[in-house]
């Protein structure tokens, strides 16, 4: 089953209330299993009405993998084979038309005007075989499929908070997915760390009692220890002090609150792009810049998003233009074996990385893919020689497809923190930048640097990746991105 993760419903407008209108309706899944109740959620910490939904959510699910399980078996059980009926042997008799394609010598031209037009024949046929492709519909390969499946787990708390936020996001019940599931427990484990000091500390700071200024001051230091940043910082505190001037807020509603300015921050530029949900455009050539600087995970970022590309039902091509780094090119064909993706590459030594983006933008063209993603290699802001390279390639694209929809997307390495914010502003300035990937999550606390990114830099974030696997990397949700953040 294709689920395309390019096409995901909006987040809601007012997301305050975690339960949509048809949770009370009884799901159908009268066969399904009854979910047991979770034993890392306390009835106290979780709106009843939510756990029920969950449960009716989870249910549902099981039923839809045991009914998956069974056409399986099904599909493998051997089918018998009808007997051929017996034929005589044929006489073998020369074929015409295989006979009529043996080309003939031209009557009239010379044996080197002959040997011409052979050579020019072979090329051809050369040329066609390395352009050939299939015409079955695009699906997603065994290789993109049979690695790390999403499997239901236990119905535990990371399910029943996967199931309150995708419910917050008035989604209903016959609209859960699996894999939508299993990306927001991996999101929620991949800002454990982030969310480990921020959220017990922030709880600490807020208490039992009704906001003061004292503790917006507290509060303020401990979104720049998160590496928010000054200016996001700055906007959010300015809200809470107007609110608080204005009314007595409660912790619960001051933490409701701060979401919200949150999330505006972060909505803010992709707002302000005028593509809410960044993908693939169908009927036309799409091709996405990877840019950044070494050692932040351009090309594993670029594995990724291919292997999402073909599991959403998209074509897609890769071009090895880091033509510098030792083995990096290698690296993204193991990178395309994976989703079952062509690479094309210059087996050459420090080859033009702008000759490898001609003719992997020839081979979409004539293929008539969806999406070429262009592995570029790592590079200073500060070197002038090569941000003029990435200009080159731009250049490459822009003469050899102008219809084409073209995006530079910066990886960063949440890790770096105010660092990566240097490096959003300075390629932003010379790599004429239209989205950040943040990467390595899981691996860092300084998940806030998302929300410098998005006030600071004014960028939008367009991916996020939460972990080493191949599925650890998803479109960004600003809602999702800050329950996440703050989750309890």
């Amino acid at each position: 089953m294709v689920y395309d993760w390019f096409n995901r419903s909006a987040a809601p407008q007012n997301p305050q209330d975690p339960q949509p209108e048809q949770a009370a309706e009884p799901p159908a899944q009268d066969q399904a299993p009854a979910a047991p109740t979770p034993a890392a959620a306390e009835p106290s910490d979780i709106d009843q009405d939510a756990l029920d939904w969950a449960r009716q959510a989870y249910a549902r699910l099981k039923a839809q993998q045991e009914a998956q399980k069974q056409e399986a078996a099904a599909a493998a059980e051997p089918q018998p084979e009808p007997t051929p009926p017996a034929e005589s042997t044929p006489v073998s008799t020369p074929d015409p038309v295989q006979a009529a394609k043996i080309p003939e010598p031209a009557a009239g031209l010379s044996l080197l005007e002959q040997a011409a037009a052979q050579r020019a024949q072979r090329q051809q046929e050369q040329l066609e075989r390395a352009i050939e492709t299939p015409a079955a519909p695009v699906e997603p390969t065994p290789a993109a499929t049979d690695e790390a499946a999403p499997s239901l787990g236990d119905f535990d708390e990371d399910f029943t908070w996967s199931a309150e936020v995708l419910a917050a996001q008035g989604r209903q019940l016959s609209d859960i997915s699996l894999e939508e599931i299993d990306w927001l427990g991996r999101l929620r484990r991949g800002m454990e760390k982030t969310r480990q000091g921020f959220v017990t500390q922030l709880l600490d700071t807020l208490g039992d009692d009704p906001l003061t200024p004292e503790v917006l001051d507290d509060l303020e230091s401990l979104l720049l220890r998160a590496d928010v940043g000054v200016q996001a910082t700055d906007q959010v505190l300015e809200a809470l002090r107007k609110r608080l001037n204005e009314e007595v807020v409660e912790p619960e509603e001051g933490i409701r609150f701060l979401k919200d300015q949150l999330k505006g921050l972060l909505d803010q530029p992709i707002k302000a792009s005028g593509t809410a949900l960044l993908a693939p455009e169908r009927g036309c050539l799409n091709v996405w810049l990877m840019v950044g600087v070494n050692g932040v995970g351009k090309t594993t970022t670029l594995g990724k998003l291919a292997n999402l590309a073909i599991r959403s039902g998209y074509s897609c091509l890769i071009a090895a233009a880091d033509t510098f780094r030792a083995a990096a090119v290698q690296q993204v064909q193991v990178w395309g074996e994976r989703s079952g993706v062509t690479v094309v590459s210059n087996p050459s030594a420090n080859a033009d990385p702008a000759a490898v983006v001609y003719d992997a933008i020839g081979a979409a063209q004539a293929k008539g893919t969806d999406l070429v993603l262009v592995d570029t290699a790592g590079r200073l802001q500060t070197k002038h020689n090569l941000m003029e390279e990435l200009t080159k390639v731009r250049r490459i694209v822009d003469k050899l497809a102008p219809d084409a929809e073209v995006q530079s997307l910066l990886v960063l390495d949440a890790s770096q923190g105010q660092n990566g914010l240097k490096q959003a502003m300075a390629f932003a300035q010379a790599a004429g930048l239209t989205g950040v990937v943040l990467t390595k999550l899981d691996g860092s606390s300084r998940g806030g640097v998302a929300l410098a990114v998005s006030s600071e830099a004014g960028l939008p974030i367009r991916f996020i990746g939460a972990g080493e696997g191949i599925r650890d990397l998803r479109p960004f949700n600003s809602f999702e991105f800050v329950e996440a953040l703050l989750a309890k």
